[in-house]
């Protein structure tokens, strides 16, 4: 106002005054970093991430962990069992078959039997572990590194260190049909990075673009009346930007361009009747085959992380009649991840793809109890120990790293945190984990905190 007024002296004086304030705001408002594409630390393997997430928990003892001790143990209380959330009583087998795949021999069940044909391109971890056997903080620590506090997740933090290469596109799109609640957005968040790094968020529970993408089509104005007002915007905000230089401004600016961009390229994108029928076919009918040939259209116009949640409004979470719900939730999705890395792999692209599978955390191998006592054949939550996937650029296939205890209960042989496995996907990207930081609130920080170490052993 002063400095607008004309009067020089009392603006001069107004800064002094507030000389120390502004370094504080400098200090917490670093320039926003383009989303043109960025320099690696070092050569990567991989230049895009796909994450199917499977909301809820799915056991690993019925799916990529097979533990045979259940069946001697049946019907018997387990001695030295870890806390758990419930109340669990005797060892539960699985109630699916496990077979070995390909020239690894790993051991997948019937769950999975169609992306078990790929497993000697996968590298599957058995020995993950999380810090609580609740949702919500394990929904951040896997998908933001930290689950006491809210922080930018893992693709916005990639797509802080690199870019995108596609500038009419978001960067980071995250698919969850019917959306999350509002508390578990946070999940594709920026945090305290700048804003145009979030997650463009897509329901695909819709076929219609209009529908797909909230706002992507204006109902009144022409193409050439918005390119009027955005550019008459833009210059406001330039103006605006002069006196008062503030990221969360800039990264409005960006999300505006990149809105009006959208309009032309994300129509093609997202159109699948482009697609061959007998492709369409490959992934299958339904809304998750129809998302993740989404997905591969996106990725291969240079989209760098796509998520694909699957478990919205029937998670994963099944403390009851396991075989029933777990062999439902699997048909979902056995065959459309299945068809993305054959169709990966055929076009080239899953050299320098890199795909994770996986939930928050995994399930006991003892059954739940009900109120009364008496089972209910199900499992309760286990974060002790449980596993993920990793497939593609820069993994060795066909491995399998760490294991858990004779039962599936705690990691026992290379217990893995997720900070490790961020960090290792990092590396897989070109990014030191320990270099890639943002200071905010004076103190540098990272994805991996103060922790993680690389996977050596699943890289190619």
């Amino acid at each position: 106002m002063l400095h607008r007024s004309g009067l020089g002296i009392g603006a001069l004086g107004l800064a002094d005054l507030l000389s120390d304030r502004r370094s504080v705001a400098a200090e917490n408002r670093p320039v926003a970093r383009s989303l043109s594409p960025q320099a690696p630390h070092y050569l990567p393997r991989a230049k895009r991430v796909i994450h199917f997430f499977l909301n809820g928990g799915p056991s690993h003892v019925d799916t990529f962990d097979h533990k045979p001790a259940l069946a001697r143990f049946a019907g018997r209380t387990v001695s030295d069992n870890p806390a758990t959330e419930r109340k669990t009583g005797a060892a539960l087998p699985s109630p699916f078959r496990f077979r070995r795949y390909g020239e690894s021999g790993i051991e997948v069940s019937d769950l999975f039997s169609r992306t078990a044909q790929h497993m000697d391109d996968i590298a599957v971890i058995r020995s993950m572990y999380a810090e609580v056997p609740n949702h919500e903080p394990s929904l951040m620590l896997m998908n933001c590194g930290d689950s006491v506090q809210t922080r930018p997740s893992f693709g916005a933090w990639t797509l802080y260190g690199l870019g995108t290469e596609n500038q009419n596109l978001p960067g980071f799109v995250a698919m969850c049909p019917g959306g999350l609640p509002i508390k578990d957005t946070e999940n594709w968040q920026a945090g305290f990075l700048p804003g145009s790094l979030q997650g463009t968020y897509v329901d695909t529970q819709h076929k219609e673009l209009s529908r797909l993408i909230e706002n992507i089509e204006h109902p009144q104005v022409s193409t050439i009346d918005q390119r009027r007002q955005m550019d008459l915007l833009a210059r406001w905000n330039a103006r605006h930007l002069e006196t008062r230089p503030d990221n969360r401004l800039e990264a409005r600016i960006q999300s505006y361009e990149l809105a009006f961009r959208m309009q032309q390229d994300a129509a093609e994108a997202f159109d699948l009747s482009r697609e061959p029928k007998h492709v369409q076919e490959q992934y299958g009918e339904g809304v998750h085959g129809r998302q993740t040939l989404i997905a591969r259209r996106l990725l291969e116009r240079g989209v760098r992380f796509v998520q694909l949640w699957h478990g919205a409004g029937q998670p994963w979470d099944n403390h009851s009649n396991i075989k029933e719900e777990h062999q439902k939730l699997a048909n979902q999705i056995d065959q459309p991840i299945a068809a993305l890395l054959s169709d990966l792999k055929q076009r080239g692209m899953l050299e320098d793809t890199l795909v994770l599978f996986g939930g928050e955390f995994g399930r006991t191998p003892t059954v739940e109890l009900a109120g009364d006592g008496k089972p209910i054949n199900g499992r309760d939550h286990n974060h002790w120990g449980f596993s993920v996937w990793l497939a593609g650029g820069g993994i060795k296939g066909g491995t399998v790293y760490g294991a858990t205890d004779e039962i599936g209960f705690k990691a026992a042989e290379n217990p893995t945190s997720v900070h490790d496995l961020h960090a290792t996907m990092l590396h897989a990207m070109g990014l030191n984990h320990e270099d890639l930081t943002y200071r905010y609130a004076g103190r540098d920080f990272r994805l991996t905190d103060v922790h993680g170490k690389v996977i050596q052993d699943i890289l190619a």
